[in-house]
């Protein structure tokens, strides 16, 4: 089978003026083309839709993700594909690829095999710019920080407490401890900074959880930038940086429109990474999606107890959105990888490292239907490799959790292969009503709700933190910011904080090493283990094989 990219590149696209118009009723004028095959949706197009009910909104999430590969985004894709084919109005939401893993290791984020969305070099490059505008309005508020301590420092920043840092979207650990303002005194105060990535940046946050332009400019105000010797915080607005952030963020808050692969329309905007940020598209695009069609299928990043549990206790929260239904993505291959098999053997039967690992997937199921109140679909991403009895075995595990075990083929086939998932996942929400419930409540202080995420959803026995953290969570709490989520931020590989730690361990400890407010996003994160904000590449980063052929046509993306 060709490669993703040869598939992408070979597709035959529709001018997304036409997909606007005949799938969604968008009058052409209320999109602003980037290109024939991207556009940005006009804000005033999209709130005059608000009187329109919604559609159901189905989450997609996963597995605890491993080197073997799950399919999460494309399951998304295949079930938006399958939804239409069946003969529903459906539409995909999806995040924004970051470069880091693009040139790093994980590769592009448009899906893969037949179903993807496209211009799928585009999507996975600069896109419509939304990362950069992000960026810029990141490091904009960087540089006014340093300006105003240079010219004087009039509203008294304690060099030793600066709380911003600046970003670039790339991995690069060499830029996770630097320091700025060397050279003299015409460059400045000398300080210790650091940059993180693009996606953990509190801007890229506020992005997908802002509910409108003013909103969005409120929300860069309230960003706690450092704090006095007295230890009162300072805020963007007092700099007056955030109305110049709001005007860099102007244009890229417009949802972008693309399609699948099977000519489907698909929105795909902002994204934050799920293991350090929140890892949910734009509250924005999501209503658009739902004030447009009758079934939305959206994803939030990596596992159940990360994405899953952050879309549930920050977005839903936050925006009000309430899912019908979650399919949980798996593949045959992953839970053998987490019943202990070395990565080299994944392909071979083995149904006592499938029982084994099955737990993994038992506890992301338990965690979606008892502690988020949803029903869900099991989706297993076949491959060639699996085995009638590894199938008949996880589907005899499986069938007392009332979760539906149902195998997709939309890797090979596109929507096709996954009719029978979107007709068992319809006929589920038809059937099964949800009882969606939060995790914590919101009253609860940051530390009960870090308990309450560690010990229902990853199985902890406990959370610990040394001294100096708990006295920060403490005044976090008294100084009035205890009603916010808590984002946790931590590997994504495992349960726990070790990265090495597969299948569904039970009794470890998370530990809290570093707080951080989040005041405009309005969520305080919680880093536990030795989880980096700003990673680093790999020994043989995925820039490697990307290249330019002879013609000029990208080579080796993904």
């Amino acid at each position: 089978m060709p490669s993703d990219i040869e598939i992408a590149q070979a597709a035959r696209l529709e001018r997304i003026s036409r997909i606007a118009k005949e799938r969604l009723g968008i009058p052409e004028d209320c999109l602003e083309p980037y290109g024939h095959f991207k556009a940005k949706v006009s804000l005033d197009y999209l709130d005059s839709l608000k009187d329109r009910p919604d559609g159901k909104l189905i989450l997609v999430t996963a597995v605890t993700p491993t080197p073997a590969g799950e399919g999460k985004t494309t399951t998304t894709v295949g079930l938006g594909d399958a939804l239409n084919r069946i003969g529903k109005r459906a539409v995909i939401c999806l995040r924004e690829p970051s470069l880091g893993p693009v040139f790093g290791m994980k590769g592009g984020a448009a899906g893969g095999g037949r179903a993807q969305v496209v211009p799928m070099e585009d999507i996975n490059l600069h896109f419509t710019g939304d990362f950069s505008a992000v960026g810029l309005a990141n490091n904009l508020l960087a540089a006014m920080i340093d300006n105003h301590i240079h010219h004087g420092n009039e509203l008294g920043f304690d060099l030793r407490r600066i709380a911003w840092k600046r970003v670039v979207d790339m991995n690069d650990r060499a830029l996770r401890e630097i320091v700025v303002s060397l050279g003299g005194t015409a460059n400045g105060f000398p300080r210790q900074d650091g940059f993180d990535i693009v996606v953990a940046s509190e801007v890229m946050a506020i992005f997908c959880l802002a509910s409108s332009l003013a909103d969005l400019r409120d929300r860069l105000g309230r960003i706690v930038v450092g704090y006095t010797r007295e230890q009162k915080p300072i805020l963007a607005r007092e700099l007056n940086a955030h109305g110049a952030m709001a005007v860099l963020l102007k244009d890229a808050l417009k949802p972008n429109l693309v399609q699948t692969l099977e000519n489907n329309p698909a929105f795909i905007h902002g994204g934050p990474f799920a293991n350090i940020a929140h890892g949910c598209n734009s509250v924005i695009a999501t209503r658009a999606a739902l004030k447009l069609a009758d079934y939305v299928v959206t994803e939030a990043g990596f596992g159940a107890d990360l994405g899953a549990e952050k879309f549930v206790d920050i977005k839903c929260r936050k925006s009000g959105l309430r899912p019908h239904a979650v399919v949980i993505v798996a593949t045959v291959r992953a839970l053998k990888y987490h019943g202990g098999v070395d990565l080299k053997s994944v392909n071979v039967e083995n149904l006592e490292a499938l029982e084994k690992g099955i737990a993994n997937l038992e506890r992301h199921v338990n965690n979606v239907r008892n502690h988020y109140g949803l029903p869900c679909v099991v989706s297993i991403n076949h491959f060639g490799y699996d085995t009638d009895r590894e199938i008949d075995l996880l589907k005899k595990r499986m069938a007392h959790h009332h979760a539906p075990v149902v195998l997709a083929r939309h890797w090979a086939e596109g929507g096709k292969g996954a009719e029978e998932v979107a007709r068992t996942l319809v006929d589920l929400i038809d059937k099964t009503p949800a009882n969606f419930k939060f995790v914590y409540e919101e009253g609860a202080t940051l530390w009960d709700k870090i308990n309450a995420i560690a010990t229902k959803i990853y199985g902890a026995s406990e959370v610990t933190a040394d001294s100096k953290i708990r006295a920060q969570i403490r005044r976090l709490q008294e100084e009035g910011y205890g009603g916010y989520p808590v984002c946790v931020a931590k590997t994504q590989y495992s349960f726990s904080t070790d990265p090495l730690l597969r299948g569904a361990p039970s009794g470890h400890v998370i530990n809290v090493r570093e707080v951080r407010l989040a005041a405009g996003a309005e969520f305080v994160v919680m880093i536990c283990g030795d989880i980096m904000t700003m990673p680093g590449l790999p020994k043989v980063p995925s820039a490697c094989k990307i290249d330019l052929d002879p013609n000029g046509k990208v080579v080796g993306l993904f």
